[in-house]
Formats: structure tokens, C-alpha cells, sequence
């Protein structure tokens, strides 16, 4: 039972880290803001992921560059809209509106009927969440937005890291992660000035690129190999979930019952996609 069963502890163990990093990154925002805080997340985890994947070691073509140019790009966006949507936003709320990004991916692949019910339903989800309605009123409609702009660079993150990874293999993560710093940290610098560089914050952020990048990358190496790609999805589905109570926990941040509704139905919306897609095949490389 427990040889079955231990890939799957170690992915929810993976999804805590990320998310509760989330939460703590919001934690520093008073004092870094979201530009600040991605920037030095991004810095650490490519220190952390380029001594893990050491890219140096493969020669890259031109085209693996381009693939891996533009999924650095969309990296970086990625971050830089989450963080700046997760600071209007409850942290929650945050991940459930990105989660549609996947979705998307997956729906883009797939002309059936039931695909289309799977994203209604999360659609359904997202139109509980926009401020038009009472309950959820008190959302800021610009976190909202960037949000699903973080969602759809998540895609992008997808579709370019899978042609990236198709291409060079593995330590595209890396380099992608280094291209994204360089992108970023300027604007970070730009927004924050010399805040940036106080050595009370620096082991902060630190541990918050170790929570968000390091320990999942490296726990997901391990488990990934041992469980259907189903399972996997399936498992990430609940990332909100996760989210939402590490916001709790860390930020005492508290959702009303029409918020934890629209992240139910987003959830479902995720978990119906991947149960459709009818793919066993296992992962064997990072997500």
C-alpha cells in the first residue's frame, strides 16, 4: 500500500511547498512588492536549477535557443503577472483564475462534447468570481485580470517548455529559468530601487525560491517516474485548494462560500479534462 501510495504523498508534499511559497512571497510584498519579490525568485531558482540541470554540459542549436528564448519570456511573465495579481487577490482566488491556462491548453487539443461541458464549467467558476456580483465584490478586477494573464503565459509556458524540452532536453528549465531573471531583475530593481539588495530580506526570498523551485522540481523527479500522467493532473487539479489554505494559514486570508464554490468548479473543470483524456502513459521529466 505504502510503495503505491508514496509518489502521490510526495506530490502533495510538492504542491504544499509551491503553494505555501505563494503565501510567504505575499508575505514580503509590503516591503519588495510583487516586482522585487519576482525578480529575486527567479534569480535563486536559476542559481538552484542551473547547479541541479547543469545546461553548460549540452551544446544548444539555434532553434532550441529560440524555443527556449521564448519560454523564458513567458516565464518571467508568468511570475511577474501572478505575484502582481496574488497582491490584489487572495492568493486562492490567484491560482484557481491560472489553473485556466492548462485548461485551455488542454481544451485546444480536443474538439469533443464533453470538453466543452469542462470548460463551461469553469467558465462557470470564473463568472462567480467576477466583481459584478456581491460576493465577490470585494475583488479587485485588476488582480483578476492579471491573473488570467498569468494563465494564459502559463500556457504559452507549456506549449514553448514542451518544444523546448522536445529539443534539448531536460536543462531547458534551466536556461529558460536564467533568461527569465535576466528579464525580470531590472524591472524588479526599476520598481524597488535599493530595497532590493537589503541583506534582512535576501534569506527570505531565498527560501522562498527554495520552496517554490528546488524542493518541488526535485520531489516531482523522484515521483513522477512512478505515477500515470492521469494521476499526476489530476493531483496538480487541487493546487488551489492547497493555495487557499496556505493564504489562510500564512496570510489569514478567508474566502466566502461563493469564492470556495467558483474554485471548486474550476477544480472540477481540471480534473474532468484530464480524467478525458484517457493518457496512462507516466511522466518522465519535470512539469
Amino acid at each position: 500500500m505504502f510503495k503505491r501510495s508514496w509518489p502521490v504523498l510526495l506530490i502533495v508534499i510538492s504542491m504544499i511547498s509551491v503553494q505555501g511559497s505563494a503565501s510567504m512571497a505575499k508575505y514580503l510584498f509590503p516591503v519588495l512588492g510583487p516586482e522585487g519579490m519576482t525578480a529575486w525568485r527567479l534569480i535563486f531558482s536559476s542559481i538552484l536549477l542551473v547547479i541541479i540541470f547543469k545546461p553548460w554540459r549540452k551544446p544548444m542549436t539555434k532553434l532550441a535557443f529560440k524555443y527556449i528564448f521564448l519560454y523564458g519570456i513567458v516565464m518571467g511573465c508568468m511570475n511577474l503577472c501572478f505575484y502582481n495579481a496574488i497582491a490584489r487577490i487572495p492568493v486562492g482566488i490567484g491560482v484557481a483564475i491560472e489553473l485556466t491556462g492548462p485548461i485551455m491548453v488542454a481544451m485546444c487539443s480536443s474538439r469533443r462534447l464533453t470538453d466543452f461541458i469542462w470548460l463551461a464549467i469553469a467558465v462557470l467558476g470564473l463568472a462567480i468570481l467576477l466583481p459584478i456580483h456581491q460576493a465577490s465584490s470585494n475583488l479587485d478586477p485588476i488582480g483578476i485580470l492579471l491573473a488570467l494573464a498569468a494563465g494564459s503565459c502559463w500556457a504559452g509556458y507549456i506549449l514553448f517548455g514542451r518544444k523546448a524540452g522536445a529539443i534539448h532536453g531536460s536543462s531547458s528549465v534551466a536556461i529558460g529559468s536564467v533568461i527569465a531573471s535576466l528579464f525580470i531583475f531590472p524591472i524588479g530593481v526599476w520598481q524597488c530601487g535599493s530595497v532590493m539588495f537589503s541583506v534582512d530580506l535576501l534569506p527570505l526570498a531565498f527560501v522562498v525560491a527554495l520552496l517554490a523551485s528546488a524542493i518541488p522540481y526535485g520531489l516531482d523527479m523522484i515521483a513522477l517516474p512512478r505515477l500515470p500522467a492521469q494521476t499526476f493532473s489530476t493531483l496538480m487539479s487541487l493546487s488551489p485548494v492547497f493555495a487557499a489554505f496556505s493564504g489562510f494559514i500564512i496570510l489569514h486570508e478567508q474566502l466566502n462560500c461563493y469564492q470556495w464554490l467558483a474554485i471548486g468548479f474550476i477544480i472540477i473543470s481540471s480534473i474532468g479534462t484530464v480524467l478525458t483524456m484517457n493518457r496512462q502513459t507516466k511522466l518522465k521529466s519535470i512539469k
